[in-house]
């Protein structure tokens, strides 16, 4: 019944920035935490930042001080800004949203940090 869309992946140098973005769609009557998680190559989906319907935040101990979340409820939307890429942050970043106490996931969009 949630669709989501991310947007924002692409090719970056190193140190660059980019902001990732992902709407939520469909029948949305309620929304809790939403994230970003990544996949690189070889990895595991890990947790990048979260941040749940009362603001509380939590990062990845790689992503503090570079990265930041953020939510527009009116939107049913989140972001993740980037800065100071680095090429170990190159992954497929998928977004996720809890709704009504179920967690859907975005089909994902490709970071690629590389000169």
């Amino acid at each position: 019944q949630v669709q989501l869309v991310e947007s924002g992946g692409g090719l970056v140098q190193p140190g660059g920035s980019l902001r990732l973005s992902c709407a939520a769609s469909g029948t949305v009557f309620s929304i809790g935490t939403m994230g970003w998680y990544r996949q690189g190559p070889g990895k595991q989906r890990d947790m990048v930042a979260k941040i749940t319907a009362g603001g509380t935040i939590n990062y990845a101990d790689s992503a503090k001080g570079r990265f930041t979340i953020s939510r527009d409820n009116a939107k049913k939307a989140v972001y993740l800004q980037m800065n100071s890429l680095k090429p170990e942050d190159t992954a497929i970043y998928y977004c996720n949203v809890i709704s009504s106490g179920v967690n859907y996931w975005g089909k994902g969009t490709l970071v690629t940090v590389s000169s």
